[in-house]
């Protein structure tokens, strides 16, 4: 299913899959990046219709989706949890022993996209939130990203925000803490 489609590219999601893995295509400058990808039924001439693809980048190191098959695949690199040299820059999320991510900042388009640490997945939302903090990371959110003001939120769980989504992502970080046992009961309960 195609979600998150704009000019800044598109998005996919198995609306079967259960974790709501949500993957993208960037478009910048007729190149085409794609973000956290996995496979998918027309994703591939999709992407070569939007532009030249030239590399995979995967935003956090312990799941690598597709990525590796994608960046083979497409003969263009595969980044895995960059830190430069590429036309976005990347936000650091989690720096631990266990878990490291970035997240995707393209200031000119003002699109954030994340991996795992925001989402609008089931799974990881308490209540009614449009979008939410990842369930572990809850207890310490990623405060970097309150100071990005991102037009588009894309998520590696669930579709995407596109309205008020700078103000979407304060609230998810500001309420994490406190909505903390809800999240995890509806985790729960939706597992």
């Amino acid at each position: 299913m195609i979600v998150d489609e704009g000019d800044h590219g598109f998005g996919w999601l198995d609306p079967d899959d259960k974790l709501e893995r949500c993957s993208h295509a960037l478009l910048v400058e007729g190149k085409v990046w794609l973000v956290d990808a996995v496979f998918a039924d027309g994703v591939a001439e999709r992407a070569r219709a939007l532009g030249e693809p030239v590399g995979v980048i995967q935003l956090l190191d312990r799941h690598g989706r597709d990525c590796a098959a994608w960046s083979e695949g497409l003969g263009v690199p595969h980044h895995v949890v960059p830190s430069g040299a590429l036309p976005f820059e990347f936000v650091p999320v989690v720096r631990s022993r266990w878990w490291r991510e970035v997240a995707l900042w393209w200031p000119e388009r003002r699109v954030l996209v994340c991996g795992d640490a925001l989402g609008t997945a089931a799974y990881f939302r308490a209540g009614a939130e449009r979008l939410a903090v990842h369930p572990l990371l809850r207890l310490r959110p990623p405060r970097a990203l309150v100071r990005l003001e991102p037009e588009h939120v894309l998520c590696g769980h669930g579709a995407g925000v596109h309205e008020d989504a700078a103000a979407a992502v304060r609230e998810a970080i500001a309420t994490a803490r406190r909505r903390l046992p809800r999240a995890w009961l509806s985790s729960i309960r939706r597992g």
